[in-house]
């Protein structure tokens, strides 16, 4: 139950914040737009409120006390998580209503956010929230509409619609191949090797399937996102196993090259994820649809 009388005034919450951070009543008043004078009532009406001094005052500073600096700590992510819901609840100001999308990051910045503008464009009134999430979740306690995954088609209270798979293979840059000698997938066991986090047996199975077995395959820099390893072979670091897709611009403008040897594509899969709360609300419906002719489109268009 909400006990009311023990909610305080959201100004003097804003007032306190803002001089914790900054330690000074004049910088919070600059920033809220406010009177010294004003700050300094509202922090004091909220220090008798809650019966305990926030702050010291030491000549022109303020310093916060012990229970100022809990206070602080606890109010600063609920301030910010009270933004961001108020965001969200304004992007439904437009007739199309909002969709709140979680994305894989590379896949949401390489693949995804080039082509979202066209289905903006198919729903103008339309609000988009997109964030990153690089595991599955409960869609009960996110607050999200659908989501791009890659694995096996197994989500708990929601549908997976397969988008594509992934074509992997080993690229580094032609500077880095040419000192290297890189002429032959065998060539790749005297190279750095860059690791995805994620995939720790990636480079194994690669050596696997060149029939060039190695050990210690795993060694090298190791990177969370592939957004990052690509960069980091553009810029010479050594040589990567990417998803083609993801880095075809790199490929295409020479600033990657494939190297010999095999093309990995496993059993798992890009997903949307639907949960099963919202697989009938129109916008989701909207998005899944344009999602798969985007996907269906590009596969039409790849040379064979």
């Amino acid at each position: 139950m909400l006990r009311r009388n023990l909610l305080p005034a959201l100004p003097g919450l804003l007032a306190f914040e803002a001089a914790a951070r900054h330690a000074s009543i004049s910088r919070a008043a600059a920033e809220l737009h406010l009177t010294q004078g004003a700050v300094s009532r509202q922090i004091h009406q909220l220090e008798e409120q809650l019966g305990v001094a926030l702050f010291h005052r030491v000549r022109q500073r303020v310093v916060l006390t012990d229970p100022g600096r809990i206070y602080a700590g606890e109010l600063r992510p609920l301030l910010r998580q009270l933004g961001e819901t108020t965001q969200k609840v304004m992007s439904f100001a437009g007739a199309g209503g909002v969709l709140n999308l979680a994305v894989l990051p590379t896949f949401g910045t390489r693949w995804l956010a080039p082509r979202l503008g066209r289905f903006l464009a198919l729903h103008p009134q339309a609000g988009l929230n997109v964030a990153t999430r690089t595991e599955p979740f409960d869609f009960d306690t996110e607050p999200f509409d659908a989501a791009i995954h890659f694995g096996a088609p197994h989500w708990a209270g929601a549908a997976c619609h397969p988008l594509m798979h992934e074509e992997v293979v080993a690229l580094c840059s032609p500077a880095y191949q040419r000192a290297q000698r890189l002429r032959r997938a065998a060539d790749l066991v005297r190279a750095v090797r860059l690791q995805q986090t994620t995939r720790p047996l990636l480079w194994a199975e690669w050596f696997a399937a060149a029939g060039q077995p190695v050990e210690q395959a795993a060694r090298g820099p190791r990177f969370e996102q592939f957004a990052m390893m690509a960069q980091a072979a553009v810029h010479g670091l050594g040589a990567a196993l990417l998803p083609r897709f993801l880095v075809q611009d790199e490929i295409s403008s020479g600033a990657l090259v494939v190297l010999p040897g095999p093309q990995l594509q496993g059993p798992e899969a890009y997903h949307l994820v639907v949960p099963d709360a919202r697989a009938h609300n129109p916008l989701v419906q909207a998005f899944q649809a344009w999602l798969l002719a985007e996907v269906q489109a590009e596969g039409a268009a790849e040379p064979t």
